[in-house]
């Protein structure tokens, strides 16, 4: 296609070189910075591609000009002279000598901040003023990162034989973990659509409808709190879906195009495929969470049976969990005084922790409560030589002494200076519960995701204990941050059926809740399976950010407030009434 000439430029600010040396050119884009050295002017002008030097010689032309002003001007490239070269940027060689300049777009008010100083200011003001945020070119180059990593996925998705479907945004309310963002119905008094969560009753009904390998860059909405990890509102996730395929094809999947993308958008080293898959309960066992950080070597060992006879007060009756630090003992008191202060910070009653000396034996305080049996136990579980120091940590509640013990490890990681900074290791998480028992009610609940399949199926489900089935359910996670759940869908009505059951739901609720999925899976359903990384969480990774606000172009704060546009915001009384609501 030919494209007619544009009035506006010739040139993008950062595509100029020696070669266009004597060329007549146009650029346009905002005035970034003015230097004034006495009669001669310099400004340098940016635009998305880059910056270029202008030079003027008429301080009329620019007596009105302003940080942020829109410009575009007309001139020709010239050499710059060698002592003034910049070779920070590609255009450092040259700059443009002024004939003409138009102001496209005016500064009227006092800029907020400098634009790129916008990181340092407090988010609600970035916010606030988002499109100077923006213009900031480290933000700017992320949110472009962002759309160079979508590009990529759906490239390797179509590769791969998949086909983008998009599925509704009006839908129904459903149980599926979170609150729901629910918009109220004109037409049906009294009823409400609800915003997805994510497309799960929508991707297993095209299984169904017969597509062999369904994906979408999918919006999802969910009315949860922030967190440095997670957006309230709204957030994006490349869902995908494979008719008659097993959680090995689906991790198979996963690697290649994490793998791939990864490695296309970072210089780090990725940990191989295939990924290791370590059993949920392992996981709490070993690195005390669902999403461990694999860069950190530490790992917690049970040592509750190293101190069954042993006349310690604190331990009684308690889940003890250990980790190991090799050469930690050369360190200083203060650093033992900080864990300890860390460790009262998140609620812990203390932090133990004895040295090993060259002969093996151990200097602290609780040694002289150890048996010669536990100490025994302690060197080979701890794997313990001369120079370490074992760290102890204790609850009467097991699942809180695992909390307790991961945070440990991950500040011990930190602290001793253990997390490989330059790699991505990656792994699954296999074989969650189906059920917890729910802390207040006592009630039997899905832990996880409810359409997932059982392991042992409809025969586990009917004579086993229910705290004690597996799901084929799984997590990916890469360096403490979990990307994405997926499932082995729950196909067989029969298996729904019983397990919504144990749950509580009678089959007339399941009808009612899924009506859609309870009526396809009557009309043959093929064993289908899933998952969906996070794009936002993907991005954080691969810029390096615990905040995911950075890596969204428009996001709400932190209490869930778009505060550039002023949502959430009143409505008329107009507006409610043909919703047929009333506000109490």
């Amino acid at each position: 296609m030919r494209f007619p000439p544009n009035q506006y430029r010739t040139h993008h600010c950062g595509e100029l070189t020696e070669a266009n040396v004597n060329n007549q050119v146009r650029c346009a884009g905002w005035v970034n910075t003015i230097r004034d050295h006495g009669g001669v002017i310099f400004v340098d002008l940016r635009d998305q591609y880059g910056v270029v030097q202008l030079v003027f010689h008429d301080e009329e032309m620019i007596k009105k000009l302003s940080k942020e002003t829109v410009i575009t001007v007309g001139g020709t490239v010239v050499l710059r002279d060698e002592e003034t070269v910049n070779p920070k940027i590609p255009t450092g060689r040259i700059e443009i000598m002024v004939s003409d300049m138009t102001v496209l777009g005016t500064v009227r008010n006092s800029l907020p901040f400098e634009i790129d100083k916008s990181t340092e200011t407090n988010e609600d003001v970035r916010l606030r003023y988002r499109f100077l945020d923006l213009r900031n070119p480290e933000v700017h180059e992320r949110m472009l990162l962002r759309s160079r990593v979508i590009s990529h996925l759906r490239r390797k998705m179509e590769e791969l034989g998949f086909t983008e479907i998009q599925t509704p945004i009006l839908t129904c309310s459903s149980p599926e973990g979170a609150r729901d963002y629910l918009v109220p119905s004109r037409k049906h008094k009294g009823k409400f659509y609800a915003l997805p969560q994510a497309p799960q009753i929508f991707k297993q009904l095209l299984m169904v409808s017969g597509f062999d390998r369904y994906f979408q860059v999918a919006p999802c909405f969910r009315d949860e709190d922030a967190r440095a990890d997670r957006s309230p509102g709204e957030f994006y996730q490349l869902d995908f879906e494979m008719a008659f395929a097993t959680q090995e094809d689906v991790f198979a999947v996963a690697e290649e195009v994490l793998s791939d993308t990864f490695a296309t958008f970072s210089n780090k080293k990725i940990s191989p495929a295939p990924f290791p898959c370590i059993p949920y309960r392992e996981a709490l066992l070993t690195y005390g969470t669902d999403k461990p950080d694999l860069r950190n070597p530490l790992k917690i060992v049970d040592v509750t049976d190293a101190f069954s006879d042993a006349d310690f007060p604190a331990f009684k009756g308690c889940t003890v969990r250990s980790i190991t630090v090799p050469g930690c003992a050369s360190k200083s008191k203060t650093f033992y005084e900080n864990m300890l202060a860390y460790a009262l910070e998140i609620g812990m009653k203390g932090l133990g922790y004895f040295k090993v000396d060259e002969n093996l034996s151990f200097a602290g305080p609780i040694d002289k409560f150890l048996t010669d049996r536990g100490r025994k136990v302690l060197l080979e579980k701890g794997n313990l030589k001369p120079g370490d120091t074992i760290f102890f940590i204790a609850d009467k509640r097991e699942a809180v002494a695992a909390k307790f013990a991961g945070l440990i490890r991950s500040e011990l990681g930190k602290r001793m200076e253990l997390i490989d900074e330059n790699s991505y290791q990656f792994c699954f998480i296999v074989d969650f519960p189906m059920y917890e028992q729910n802390e207040e009610t006592g009630k039997c609940d899905f832990m996880h995701n409810p359409f997932s399949m059982p392991q042992g199926g409809l025969e586990a489900l009917s004579s086993a204990d229910p705290y004690s089935i597996l799901a084929y359910q799984y997590d990916i996670v890469c360096n403490g941050v979990e990307l994405s759940s997926g499932a082995v869908r729950n196909h067989i009505p029969e298996v729904m059926i019983k397990a919504f059951e144990i749950a509580g739901y009678s089959e007339e609720t399941v009808k009612s809740k899924f009506p859609a999925l309870y009526n396809s899976f009557h009309y043959g359903a093929p064993p289908h399976a899933g998952m969906a990384p996070g794009i936002d969480r993907m991005l954080m990774l691969l810029v390096g950010e615990s905040n995911i606000r950075e890596v969204i172009p428009f996001p709400m704060n932190a209490n869930a407030q778009d505060v550039l546009l002023g949502a959430p915001s009143p409505v008329t009384e107009q507006q409610l009434r043909e919703v047929h609501i009333k506000l109490r």
